[in-house]
């Protein structure tokens, strides 16, 4: 089993990630990492120097490539639903969670993030508030699952997750630990 979370930037998916890939005892795969790894510098480097459709470029041999790895999380970076080829192989090969959270939730989150390439403008809210127009759909379009991710902590959050699994059959109710129950309010 691969459990893809896709999202906006910021909403928790590599966080989350880990701990859901702990929880299942899978592998935790960051596309983003991998992607750093495979051009040996930082994504926000490459995207200066390159520009975004070379990233999305790679990003998409990325997706290809991990969507067909069996038994791991994969926390894919808050773009790479923009190209139809990796909605298809998250959507197809994967059980696909999208971490659902609103550009207001985000903005409290990231405004000191320095890291992000697309926030790195005069209106960071309004880009945000672009960026969650632009993607939600194809977010919806692309996950088997939506969670709301404006939880108290990364805790329930993936609680929240690993109940939907089960409840989708996809995992056995004992790998859901009995504390996640109290949490779902």
């Amino acid at each position: 089993m691969t459990v893809s979370l896709v999202g906006m930037p910021g909403c928790g998916k590599s966080t989350v990630g880990r701990h859901l890939a702990r929880h299942l005892n899978l592998r935790f795969v960051d596309s983003d990492a991998e992607i750093e790894q495979r051009i040996g510098m930082p994504i926000r480097a490459f995207f200066e120097a390159n520009g975004e459709a070379a990233f999305r470029d790679i990003e998409q041999d990325a997706i290809d490539e991990l969507t067909q790895q069996q038994g791991c999380v994969l926390a894919t970076g808050g773009g790479a639903v923009l190209r139809p080829s990796n909605r298809d192989a998250l959507h197809s090969r994967t059980h696909v969670v999208y971490l659902r959270s609103t550009a207001e939730e985000l903005h409290r989150r990231l405004r000191h993030d320095q890291q992000r390439p697309l926030l790195q403008v005069a209106d960071p809210l309004g880009r945000l508030r672009d960026l969650y127009r632009e993607r939600d759909p194809l977010y919806r379009r692309t996950a088997h699952f939506v969670v709301e991710a404006a939880r108290p902590s990364v805790h329930s959050l993936t609680g929240m997750v690993l109940m939907q699994l089960e409840l989708a059959g996809l995992v056995d109710p004992g790998q859901v630990p009995s504390s996640v129950d109290q949490h779902h309010g």
